[in-house]
This record gives structure tokens, C-alpha cells and sequence, in this order.
């Protein structure tokens, strides 16, 4: 089991453990945070208990500080190995995961804990706006980057910004949302035609960096959300960014051939927050469409995500115990 892609390793000698644990980390708690809303959505959806959200919710924010806590030390102790992250041209994209993941963790916190929610949410927001910034002025000075660097993890520095609405809108700063929504689609439209050109007109993704065509799902997923959140209704164009999500669903799916002949490695939690982003968004269409079809979807989605990354989590902490991540 590796890392999302393979460092460069000039010997046998492994090294640290905390040297090699990746900022990619992250993509863990955006899975997981990302099915605790689903979970609280579907609770609302069959109107039962939120026992278990509350629980889930606990969990992902203990794990999400247990994380930090490592990467501050790895930057204390092995700042090296962060240097060499953010020139990597594929592993910097994930460094705003970590945003992502407090972004997330705000929403999931709203019914729970509005005030520690607010908290969450204005750090997330700055550090996204921040890293966002950092690694696009990164995209366009940087030398070494060619077009086979690119992928759809691409998407996650500056189309993670959509998730800002989320949480804002009900936090009460709307126009704020507006601004973070904007940079984030304007930013698929882009990256949308430079990933699907990659794709369709150069060499094959590595095979560690395959699982990555399932976040072609999140944008237009969690666009959907959030425009959603930013307007309060299903209107022409929350039609369009939801069938697009269900298109790039599609898309996904017929990549399962391919999927299923991969080696285990942590970029395998790309399934995750894409699935999720997909579950949320078909629930909320589903109760504003009034379609027993979407309501259908939307069980069978939520089921498939619960078993997807239910096993995600069970072999990423076998491969912590072995060592092999």
C-alpha cells in the first residue's frame, strides 16, 4: 500500500513513519465527514433519531485533531518531506483537503453545535481561501508541471471553495458565500476542459491515481448544494449541476472493470466524499422533487456509500497496523 502516489525513493531504507504519512491524510476525513451528513440528512429524510450522526460527528472531529496534531509535528520534525509535497505536482492539490475537512466538520456540526460549528467553518474558509490562492499562484509560476501532472485532484484546491456556502448561508454571511461559490465554479468550467483534454488526448492516469475520476462527481455534487443553500429552491440551473453530478456518476460507474483490478492504496478514498456529495444532493432532490425514483436513488446511494466507506476505513487502518501506510 502506498501513498496517493508513490514518493521518490532513491534506496531500500524506509523512512520515518510521521515522514510519510501524507497531507492526502485528509481525504480520510473528507469521506467520512462527508457520509456523517449524508447520515444527518437521511435521518431528517426517514424523520428518525440523530443518535447516530451525533456519534459519527464526535468521531470524525476527534480523528480530524488527531491528524493535524501529526502533520504539526511532521512539519516540526520533517519539514523536508512538506517541502518536497508542495512542489510535487500532483500531491499539492490535496494540501487544502484539510480545509475541505473543517468545512465539512462545520456542517455536520450545525444541528449539533452552531457556535463550535461558526468556528469551523471561518477557519476552514480562510485556510481555503489562502491555500486556494497559494496553489493556483503555484499552477501558474511552477516550470516542471506538464500536462500528464494534471488529474482530477486538480479539482480539490480551488473547486473545494464551493463548500464554503454550506455552512455560510446559515451562519449568516451570504454574500461571503456568494464570493467562495463563484471561484469555485468558475474554476470547474476551467479545470473541467483541462482535466477531460488530459483524459481523452494523453496517456493513462497512473494506476494510483485512477480512483482520483471519482471526484469528477464532487463538483457539480456540492455546486448543487450549495446553490441550493444560497438561493432556498431547485431552480433551472440547481437542475442542471445535479443531472451533471448524475452524468459524472455514470461516467464513474462504468470505470468499475478498471477499479476493481487496483492495488489498495490511500488515493482509494477519492470514492469517498464524491459518493457522499452525490447521496446529499439526490436526498435534496428528492424531497423537493417529490420522485419516488430520486427517493429510491437516493437509499440505494446512501447504502453504497455507508459499504464503500465503511470498507475504505477498515483497510486503511489495517494498513496502519501493518505499516504499510
Amino acid at each position: 500500500m502506498t501513498a496517493i502516489i508513490d514518493a521518490d525513493t532513491h534506496g531500500t531504507e524506509k523512512p520515518p513513519r510521521l515522514a510519510r504519512l501524507p497531507f492526502s491524510i485528509f481525504a480520510v476525513i473528507m469521506g467520512l465527514a462527508g457520509l456523517t451528513i449524508a447520515t444527518e440528512k437521511m435521518e431528517q429524510h426517514l424523520h428518525s433519531s440523530h443518535m447516530l450522526s451525533h456519534a459519527m460527528t464526535a468521531l470524525v472531529v476527534f480523528l480530524f485533531a488527531g491528524l493535524a496534531l501529526l502533520q504539526l509535528l511532521r512539519l516540526a520534525r520533517h519539514p523536508q518531506a512538506i517541502r518536497a509535497e508542495w512542489s510535487h505536482p500532483v500531491r499539492i492539490s490535496f494540501f487544502p483537503a484539510a480545509a475541505i475537512g473543517l468545512l465539512l466538520l462545520s456542517v455536520a456540526l450545525i444541528p449539533h453545535h452552531p457556535n463550535l460549528s461558526f468556528v469551523f467553518w471561518a477557519t476552514g474558509a480562510v485556510l481555503q481561501f489562502i491555500l486556494a490562492f497559494m496553489v493556483i499562484n503555484t499552477w501558474i509560476n511552477a516550470t516542471h508541471f506538464e500536462p500528464h501532472h494534471v488529474n482530477p485532484a486538480w479539482f480539490i484546491p480551488a473547486v473545494g471553495n464551493v463548500i464554503v456556502p454550506v455552512a455560510g448561508v446559515t451562519h449568516g454571511y451570504v454574500e461571503v458565500s456568494w464570493f467562495f461559490f463563484a471561484f469555485g465554479m468558475i474554476f470547474w468550467i476551467v479545470l473541467l476542459a483541462i482535466v477531460m483534454n488530459r483524459l481523452f488526448f494523453h496517456h493513462p492516469l497512473h494506476e494510483h491515481m485512477v480512483p482520483t475520476l471519482c471526484i469528477l462527481i464532487a463538483p457539480p455534487a456540492a455546486g448543487f448544494l450549495a446553490y441550493f443553500k444560497l438561493i432556498g429552491q431547485v431552480d433551472a440551473f440547481a437542475h442542471f449541476l445535479y443531472y451533471a453530478a448524475l452524468v459524472f456518476s455514470i461516467i464513474v460507474a462504468l470505470q468499475i472493470g478498471t477499479f476493481r483490478r487496483l492495488k489498495f492504496t490511500l488515493s482509494w478514498w477519492a470514492y469517498s466524499f464524491p459518493l457522499a456529495a452525490v447521496t446529499i444532493a439526490t436526498l435534496v432532490m428528492a424531497e423537493h422533487a417529490e420522485n419516488s425514483l430520486l427517493n429510491m436513488l437516493s437509499l440505494g446511494l446512501y447504502a453504497l456509500a455507508l459499504l464503500v466507506i465503511s470498507g475504505l476505513t477498515v483497510r486503511t487502518i489495517l494498513g496502519f497496523v501493518r505499516d504499510d501506510i
